[in-house]
């Protein structure tokens, strides 16, 4: 039986608790016995979404094979909020100090770092806070942009949704890949992503634009990138000409539409060999004619 407490702060977002909770929960569903817990410093936690939820004021004995998980919370700045005694930020150390591991989604990091478990660890934490939480603890090496990170027992993860990797993550570590897999299956996640993958897919980076023709165009190289599209294509999709469309992508975006497809490509095909295919099989998955492409387009991209 492996115990999880869950440490509610005020203002903390649903599904930085809910993501794992269910990830946990869909283990012991599947025969893994998982003893989930809600603690904290009073009964009735009020949430970021509205949703007031219950939880135990008392901890429950822990052992170095329990996990101690603290959920974000909205707030204009990390530090103004998530408020936790010094016997709360005590019991913290005490865990990680027995052997257990103790995690955090989003903001939640910054009570890790005030219970001193940043210090000398690498760390993450969501993008837009990120700054704050390396100028709050200096000894900390914050990560930017990957989902979570691993330090001697202390596990943080970016923002919301990427408290599900993280726990995907924990119970592949314990019970192996295919046991998460099944997990994420259940849950219908569309896969389990490793803790270096970027926060921000590339079909959210270059999404910040206002032009509704590059967005109709960007639709479509979205959902067939795999694909090979003309630019005429393109243009007849976005109802403008081959060079109109040329020149509003790149006004909005930054690059050609061949080479935004590129990119998606690319991301595509760094998420299936970081998943273990070769790079022969992801270049084919992807829409490459021969891994050569791939293998240039990564040599460009890393020596950036």
């Amino acid at each position: 039986m492996t115990r999880v407490a869950f440490l509610l702060v005020p203002r903390l977002h649903l599904l930085d608790l809910a993501g794992p909770a269910q990830v946990f929960s869909t283990a012991d569903d599947l025969g893994l016995p998982y003893d989930l817990h809600y603690v904290a410093e009073q009964p009735d936690v009020p949430t970021a979404q509205g949703l007031p939820v219950h939880a135990e004021v008392a901890w429950p004995q822990l052992g170095p094979d329990d996990l101690v998980v603290v959920p974000g919370w909205r707030a204009p700045t990390i530090g103004c909020n998530g408020q936790l005694t010094a016997a709360t930020l005590r019991r913290l150390r005490a865990h990680h100090a027995a052997g257990g591991t103790v995690a955090s989604v989003c903001a939640g990091a910054d009570a890790l770092g005030r219970a001193g478990l940043l210090d000398g660890r690498r760390c993450t934490t969501h993008h837009d806070v990120q700054e704050e939480l390396a100028r709050r603890y200096p000894r900390a090496t914050v990560v930017r942009d990957v989902l979570y990170t691993v330090d001697d027992r202390v596990v943080t993860s970016a923002g919301i949704a990427s408290g599900i990797d993280l726990a995907l993550h924990l119970v592949a570590t314990r019970h192996g890949p295919g046991t998460a897999a099944r997990i994420a299956r259940s849950m219908v996640v569309y896969a389990r992503r490793n803790g270096e993958e970027p926060q921000a897919s590339a079909m959210l980076r270059h999404r910040a634009h206002l032009s509704d023709v590059v967005h109709r165009v960007q639709d479509v190289i979205d959902s067939r990138f795999t694909d090979r599209l003309p630019l005429a294509e393109l243009a007849a999709a976005g109802r403008i000409s081959e060079r109109t469309l040329t020149r509003r992508f790149g006004e909005a975006t930054g690059m050609t539409p061949l080479r935004y497809q590129q990119v998606l490509r690319l991301e595509a095909a760094e998420h299936l060999i970081g998943h273990g295919a070769t790079v022969e099989s992801a270049a084919r998955a992807v829409g490459f004619e021969e891994a050569r492409m791939l293998r240039r387009l990564r040599s460009r991209w890393a020596s950036r």
